[in-house]
């Protein structure tokens, strides 16, 4: 039987405020256990939720970017349910009346562009956290100690349609997503912080079937790579499962990466198991017409927008533009690579970012803001390419002593100190080129054959004679005459 895949993701982006949704605690990360939990945090008697201005302006700020409705008037409620970390023993979260219903997302899953559906994304606090097994208790005895620094964090969870139909989609939309929200400057991305977690709601049926199979929810990813190996084995134990007679169970499930499986956790809750109800402490949220036209204002260049440009201001395929905008970052990496260039010449510059500079930084596992190079250093170095003093191959060997440090990452200093300077010096490349010919007359009557490998062979030979310098548009063309 042919099985099809049914994803949808609800992910956890968390705020970058300084202070907490409904107190002023501190969200910085990193403080020791409980030193950023104030009386609203720890639920104490008499002690009431104020909401935060910033975090309702970031929900806006992301319902206006995916084109969403941004809902003038959306309402608080408590979801009822208990863990040691949550110390109310409900949660305030939004559940009939979110702050951004609808919405889409495009990505690209290898050059093919997809557009996912969203439900909607609401505010909502974090709980705190259980620190098992490393903990010890007052007698020297392993216990397990609550830190309640993360409870009531802001969250805007995001909520897609169950849409996807591959974990290489999900991952692609979730990657598209993690680079919005930090375009947007609404969540600072880090995963290994627990900024961004992911949970995947997975479940397979017959291709064909229109009806949705029984769903199991993968729980808290934060890393791209292990949520696709979550959703590729949960995808495969649920098949396996079925076609051996049983039976999926609705629950929600860990993602063990160092067995690579998913664990049973507990059995998935539905809405009604939660008896959401009005927060009697929180009045309804008013978003006005005149607070949404102040936050488009203040709104960034967006990364569709941006993406337009490229293709028709500056000539850019379709995928170099999707690529370049994956992360502002990288898009401002290629934005002041291009001022230092003359007009006409950023496929270039797309080329070089989206190979070697790429290349170079997920070897070291670095980050474009880290780069050694920077967009003004690339930039004169491509100079020389389109002036013709380095080929773009020599310029590789350049590149990689600029990414070395050498000669303070000077293209010009490289160049001159190894000699690495292009011969367009069309008589010393007939020279070469004659050299070449009356040493390999076999190959000159292959390529008169019709062999084409034979013309490519000789023009390796040149290249090689030349020591990789002899200015190669210059070999062809002098070649193809001699030949001729």
């Amino acid at each position: 039987m042919n099985w099809e895949i049914v994803i949808g993701l609800e992910t956890h982006v968390q705020l970058s405020t300084k202070s907490k949704i409904f107190s002023g605690s501190s969200t910085a990360f990193g403080a020791a256990p409980n030193t950023q939990a104030n009386v609203v945090d720890m639920a104490l008697p008499g002690s009431l939720p104020v909401m935060n201005k910033a975090a309702v302006e970031k929900a806006i700020r992301f319902g206006l970017a995916i084109g969403a409705e941004v809902a003038p008037r959306s309402v608080f409620a408590r979801k009822n349910y208990f863990y040691p970390d949550l110390p109310k023993n409900y949660q305030i979260s939004q559940y009939e009346l979110p702050v951004v219903v609808g919405g889409k997302i495009s990505y690209f899953v290898g050059k093919e562009e997809k557009t996912l559906n969203l439900t909607r994304a609401h505010l909502e606090e974090d709980a705190g956290k259980s620190l098992h097994d490393d903990f010890i208790g007052p007698l020297g005895e392993l216990s397990t100690g609550i830190d309640l620094n993360r409870t009531g964090t802001p969250l805007l969870e995001i909520v897609t349609e169950p849409e996807l139909r591959s974990a290489a989609e999900a991952v692609a939309y979730a990657k598209t997503l993690h680079g919005l929200v930090v375009w947007l400057g609404i969540c600072d991305g880090n995963l290994q912080e627990g900024s961004f977690r992911i949970d995947a709601n997975v479940s397979v049926r017959p291709v064909g079937q229109k009806e949705f199979g029984t769903r199991a929810e993968i729980k808290n990813v934060n890393s791209f790579r292990f949520l696709e190996r979550a959703i590729l084995f949960e995808a495969r134990r649920q098949i396996e499962l079925i076609e051996d007679g049983g039976t999926v169970i609705q629950e929600t499930r860990l993602y063990d990466d160092v067995n690579d499986e998913t664990r049973s956790m507990r059995t998935k809750e539905d809405a009604h198991d939660y008896r959401y109800f009005p927060d009697p402490d929180l009045p309804p949220l008013v978003i006005s017409q005149e607070w949404k036209d102040r936050v488009q204002a203040s709104m960034p260049e967006l990364p569709a927008a941006r993406r337009e440009r490229y293709c028709n201001e500056l000539g850019l395929p379709a995928y170099d533009a999707a690529q370049l905008t994956v992360s502002r970052a990288i898009s401002d990496y290629f934005e002041d690579t291009i001022k230092a260039l003359p007009e006409g010449h950023a496929k270039l510059a797309s080329n070089w970012i989206m190979s070697e500079l790429s290349g170079a930084l997920n070897r070291d596992e670095l980050d474009i803001a880290d780069s050694p190079v920077s967009p003004e250093q690339l930039a004169k170095m491509l100079l020389r390419i389109i002036d013709n003093t380095i080929s773009n191959k020599i310029a590789r060997d350049v590149f990689a002593d600029m990414w070395a440090g050498e000669h303070n990452r000077d293209a010009d200093a490289i160049i001159e100190a190894k000699g690495l300077k292009q011969i367009s010096d069309s008589g010393a490349i007939a020279a070469m080129i004659d050299e070449v010919l009356a040493a390999n007359p076999e190959t000159i009557e292959e390529y008169r054959a019709g062999k084409q490998k034979a013309f490519n062979s000789l023009v390796g030979k040149v290249m090689k004679a030349g020591k990789g310098k002899a200015n190669p548009t210059q070999v062809n063309e002098i070649l193809k005459e001699k030949l001729g």
